[in-house]
């Protein structure tokens, strides 16, 4: 896949927080560049720390948004380092929350065991 290992660096931008209000908060970066639309496994650094993340793309609105595993801290502001891994899936309309939640949850699943 050509997406591969891009590798995104940039500041941490307060987003709508939808992703808060579902019970997975994400770090929103401005990105336009080449990556299709999707779900992505990856890696996210800054601090020195590095952390896996799932990470959704919308080009259409020029925004990348990280959720971290097992971490909860305050992102804003904070410059972090992107790595793109693998994508697991295209996006999806969801008919309602739950169902959202449930396909994170199993995102989730899949991006830990890479």
């Amino acid at each position: 896949m050509e997406n591969q290992h891009l590798k995104i660096v940039g500041k941490v931008i307060h987003g709508q927080e939808n992703g808060h209000k579902l019970g997975f908060p994400t770090a929103n970066l401005n990105f336009s560049g080449k990556l299709e639309a999707g779900v992505y496994a990856g890696n996210v650094e800054f601090e020195g720390k590095k952390y896996k993340a799932a990470i959704v793309y919308f080009p259409e609105k020029s925004l990348l948004e990280a959720h971290l595993l097992d971490f909860s801290g305050n992102l804003y502001n904070k410059e972090m380092r992107v790595e793109i891994v693998e994508k697991i899936r295209e996006i999806i309309k969801f008919k309602n929350s739950e169902e959202l939640i449930k396909q994170i949850k199993k995102d989730l699943e899949i991006i830990r065991r890479k």
